[in-house]
């Protein structure tokens, strides 16, 4: 039962509670991109194009039985371009907030507190005995 302890002690881990966290966190955003792409931006190209109401009916047929369905792949970029913008941003603003806490001066040790309290009582008995 040694081994239930150490995966106990694996999962509380910060490091893959964050792991799981962030998987979860994608599938749904998955799911969102994919409904935006799908529900907004494909009907507007069909609309331009004039090719339907999505990407993925774009198509090319060079020889009876060979098509080269491009829209389709033209529909994973637009999600990956997407995705990858909204990932870009977010690391982008946690950056800054972990730059802004590393900013922040840190309180003198008690040790130097100490020390500066000595060197300043120092310097007031010379400056008397002069």
């Amino acid at each position: 039962m040694r081994w239930v302890k150490e995966f106990k002690e694996f999962i509380s881990r910060g490091n893959m509670v964050d792991l799981a966290v962030g998987v979860i966190i994608g599938g749904a955003f998955t799911g969102i991109v994919k409904s935006l792409t799908t529900n907004l931006i494909n009907p507007l190209v069909g609309f331009f194009t004039g090719q339907g109401d999505s990407l993925t009916s774009l198509k090319w047929v060079a020889y009876k039985h060979l098509v080269f369905k491009y829209g389709a792949f033209l529909n994973d970029l637009v999600n990956f371009f997407i995705t990858a913008l909204v990932v870009f941003f977010l690391i982008k603003i946690l950056t800054k907030l972990v730059v802004k806490e590393k900013e922040k001066p840190a309180a003198p040790s008690p040790e130097l507190v100490v020390l500066q309290d000595i060197k300043k009582l120092l310097a007031d008995q010379q400056n008397q005995n002069n």
